[in-house]
């Protein structure tokens, strides 16, 4: 048995005293400056395997014991790391194919995440340090919880031995019949097929996405496989009021981006008692809370809707992320909003050596308070109060959307890239059509959650409304969920590209999109990258007005009219089919561009090019509104705050409305309530002071319509 909850909100810090300048000692000034902070949790061990293993079969955890025994004495909790994501330097000297052979040729020692995962050398000397560390400090009173590695992926991986699973994989998945992958794959192409196991060639330079997906999706189980393996022997151990978490990634672009191409976060999860993320955003002037948002989103649907923990987030992080005044109050706040029970710093203290020696803690180098320290000391208090603890602990979402995704989209279309067709890197991928959906939902205080295209139909029946993104790949299955959702009442919306191809890659030989053409009332065989091709929108999407006040409704000739991007696809409706948007060229005036149908006791819509941010937003607010899954109240502060609502465990609404600019704004409340937290602005060096210009304050009753401020980078939070 372990917990699946938290019984309190996590704040804390990553802590190494193992990075601590030798001629220091400061273990209990850091406890202290903690407690200060409200600081309740630390998080230690996961990346020091050569300290608590310094040679083969010698054991040295001096640094864990220091650091447990603090904290305890400080009545601080401790999360206790397995640090398996950064391989000793003699496990490589022993056995050098620990470390991941790439496209790029044989690893290199000296990063972290540079192994092979299944590697049966790693793995055992992995199993032991898991073994030896656990069993160590299981009983120990702080501990109360386990992360298993850390941001796991496959690393790229082409080894011999992983390569040699993926053939095995194959012979299970296709009971040893050639002919039967050669066929799914597709491999009579240039001379691709393989008619004897032994001849199965080396995938690194394979031509073919359906090798290429498959062996990716092979991949991302076995990081599935590897995590759960690492947590059952933590629970061989472990207490019974103890948890096991995992802090899972995403697409980086400099940022936390979009769905992690290297794990399927679903599948994955499915080893943890708690779900736990890393979300790393930009801030300063470039704060807008979606990061926070789609992070926590995605993280809270792994388990459909349980409450996660943010194990990883900035402090003062790297350059350009400083903080403004207030900013790290709402980023936590922010984290909160989304259903997290934690909010944890990487890290505590900055380091002084090495790689990220300037992707700072909330202490710099100095050790010295900061305004970061200050500020994060501004919300450890607050939420540390007995009131506010109990009522934005375990926050429970009940979102009417949801958008489908899957990795096999992801991967092919990195392949087939949606401009071109090629893998030439040009225009935009996957994640960027995720986000332009996502961003459009967050901009109009539209909340939803995000499902696996494998999701059940009882799952989906939560719901009113799927949007499916560039749905790329995706199994008859959920195609057929997808139909039954429409005829029994949802409303459905896809982009191009979508539905295309079965899992495998395979595009799909019938009419397009692939058994789905009667609910969409649409069909194509044609698309093409547009040039100066504007849209021409029509009935019910005529009179939608853009961000800037901007009619979107054009013509071909209108110099305000919105262009289509990156590529359309030339839609033929049925006769009973609603035309949202046509092509405003002379060469595709016929072919519709956006598209209605009503099937069933729903309707779905087909968005068939890639709009920009203010078309997309434009677009989905028509279908949010008609399809009744949006509030008015709070679609009226689109723009002006992020609301984000839920019901805590007295099962009372809680709504938090986020300010992510510099200016302040008066608003109508949305709901009616009492202010749980408001009324506070932190000043330049990090601690707030009672300010009615940001807030209502504490305690104020609030009707629904009645005026109140939210400072600049500030938040107010009511409770009904």
């Amino acid at each position: 048995m372990s917990v699946q909850e938290v019984d309190h909100i996590l704040f804390g810090a990553a802590y190494y005293d193992e990075y601590v300048p030798a001629q220091l000692d400061r273990i209990d000034d850091d406890m202290a400056m903690m407690k200060e902070a409200g600081i309740n949790t630390i998080r230690i061990a996961e990346s020091t395997w050569s300290t608590e293993e310094p040679q083969p079969g010698v054991f040295e955890f001096s640094h864990v014991d220091r650091a447990l025994d603090a904290a305890q004495r400080a009545g601080i909790h401790v999360i206790v790391g397995t640090p398996t994501y950064a391989v000793p330097s003699w496990l490589v000297r022993m056995h050098p194919d620990v470390l991941a052979t790439t496209a790029n040729g044989e690893g290199k020692y000296g990063a972290r995440q540079i192994m092979d995962i299944v590697n049966p050398a790693y793995r055992f000397y992995g199993e032991r340090i898991i073994r030896k560390l656990i069993s160590h400090v299981a009983q120990h009173p702080a501990v109360i919880g386990y992360q298993v590695d850390n941001e796991t992926k496959y690393y790229d991986s082409v080894s011999r031995d992983m390569q040699a699973l993926y053939v095995k994989s194959l012979r299970e998945q296709f009971h040893d019949d050639l002919d039967a992958m050669n066929e799914a794959f597709g491999l009579d192409y240039w001379s691709n097929r393989v008619d004897a196991w032994e001849d199965f060639p080396d995938v690194t330079g394979s031509i073919n996405e359906s090798i290429r997906a498959s062996f990716d999706r092979f991949r991302r189980e076995q990081v599935a496989q590897f995590l759960a393996r690492q947590a059952s022997i933590v629970r061989e151990y472990m207490r019974d009021d103890q948890f096991i978490t995992h802090n899972f990634d995403f697409e980086w672009r400099g940022y936390s981006y979009g769905v992690q191409p290297a794990v399927d976060h679903f599948k994955a999860s499915q080893a943890m008692d708690i779900t736990g993320v890393d979300i790393y955003h930009p801030t300063e002037d470039q704060l807008t809370g979606k990061e926070i948002a789609f992070g926590g989103d995605i993280t809270r649907s792994t388990k459909n809707g349980r409450n996660y923990i943010v194990l990883e987030t900035e402090a003062q992080g790297q350059h350009g992320w400083l903080p403004f005044p207030g900013q790290l109050r709402l980023q936590a706040y922010s984290h909160l909003a989304s259903g997290a029970d934690g909010v944890m710093y990487w890290h505590w203290s900055s380091i002084h050596n090495s790689f990220e020696t300037y992707w700072k803690g909330l202490l710099s180098h100095d050790y010295e308070p900061n305004p970061t320290y200050r500020e994060a000391s501004v919300f450890g208090r607050e939420i540390a109060q007995t009131q506010v603890q109990r009522s934005l602990i375990h926050l429970q979402k009940t979102n009417r959307v949801a958008i489908m995704v899957n990795n096999e989209s992801l991967s092919a279309l990195d392949w087939f890239r949606i401009e071109t067709g090629f893998p030439d890197g040009v225009g935009p991928a996957y994640n960027d059509v995720f986000r332009r959906v996502y961003d459009a939902l967050f901009e109009m205080n539209v909340e939803c959650d995000i499902v696996p295209s494998d999701a059940s139909a009882k799952r989906l029946s939560q719901y009113n409304m799927i949007i499916a993104p560039a749905l790329y790949c995706a199994a008859q299955s959920t195609l057929d969920t997808l139909r039954n959702f429409v005829a029994d009442g949802g409303h459905l919306i896809a982009t191009l590209r979508s539905f295309v191809a079965d899992e495998e890659v395979k595009v799909w030989h019938d009419r397009a999109p692939h058994t789905l053409d009667d609910v969409f009332g649409i069909s194509y065989n044609q698309f093409t990258r547009p040039r100066d091709v504007s849209m021409v929108y029509q009935g019910a999407l005529q009179s939608l007005d853009n961000a800037d006040g901007v009619d979107i409704a054009s013509s071909a000739d209108n110099a305000d009219s919105t262009q289509a991007q990156v590529l359309i696809e030339l839609l033929k409706p049925a006769s009973d089919t609603e035309v949202l948007a046509r092509y405003g060229h002379y060469a595709w005036s016929e072919y519709a561009a956006i598209t209605r149908h009503t099937f069933g006791k729903g309707d779905a819509q087909w968005i068939g090019t890639f709009l920009d941010a203010d078309a997309m937003r434009e677009v989905l607010r028509e279908a949010v509104i008609r399809a009744g899954v949006v509030d008015e109240h709070v679609l009226a502060l689109a723009g002006t705050v992020s609301v984000r609502q839920g019901i805590n465990v007295q099962g009372k609404q809680i709504t938090y409305m986020l300010n992510y600019s510099a200016e302040p704004v008066r608003v109508a409340s949305p709901v009616a309530g009492t202010v749980l937290v408001g009324g506070r602005r932190v000043v330049t060096e990090g601690t707030a002071i009672d300010d009615p210009q940001a807030g209502p304050a504490v305690g104020t009753v609030l009707a629904q319509g009645d005026e109140l401020s939210v400072g600049p980078w500030n938040v107010v939070i009511l409770e009904q």
